[in-house]
């Protein structure tokens, strides 16, 4: 028997941030992905709102080269559905969602925590002028919280026993 939902507010709280994810992998990733350019602003919210990020903290997700367009392609299409499947999961303590958040989580660390955050600090030193306590301050929660999902989902049936 699965514990109920107001016994498990870590569950809630993964919920706000998956569905928040969810707008904004739409929102940031979708734009390069289609090659949008928002190397200067235009007046348009979501173009804005690239050139602000890109600017000050990330100069490669301006100019981004073809692997990192797989990546934000990836975020664009690929995550937004399972954030909603996630979503709908943790509200309602689905335990078949263990498995497949186990492997998102390990992309998102694999392709985000280590190739972008790799060619980031390490790359090019072309790729490395943005502010890098910016760029940690944006990117860090996108690695960190799946982390904590992969923490959250680490035992059999999840949503049977208290974090």
């Amino acid at each position: 028997m699965n514990l109920p939902l107001r016994d498990r507010k870590i569950d809630v709280f993964f919920a706000v941030l998956f569905a928040a994810f969810t707008v904004t992998s739409l929102i940031s990733d979708l734009l390069p992905t289609v090659g949008v350019d928002f190397s200067r602003p235009t007046g348009n919210f979501f173009v804005d709102s690239n050139h602000w990020y890109a600017h000050d903290a990330d100069p490669l997700f301006m100019h981004p080269p073809d692997w990192m367009r797989i990546v934000t392609g990836l975020s664009a299409f690929g995550y937004p559905p399972f954030y909603v499947v996630l979503v709908f999961a943790l509200l309602t303590g689905k335990n078949w969602v263990q498995l497949p958040s186990v492997v998102y989580a390990t992309m998102i660390v694999t392709l985000t925590g280590i190739v972008v955050f790799g060619v980031e600090f390490f790359g090019d030193p072309a790729t490395r002028t943005g502010n890098p306590a910016k760029f940690l301050a944006f990117n860090l929660p996108y690695v960190l919280v799946p982390l904590l999902l992969l923490v959250r989902m680490r035992k059999p049936l999840p949503f049977t026993r208290r974090f």
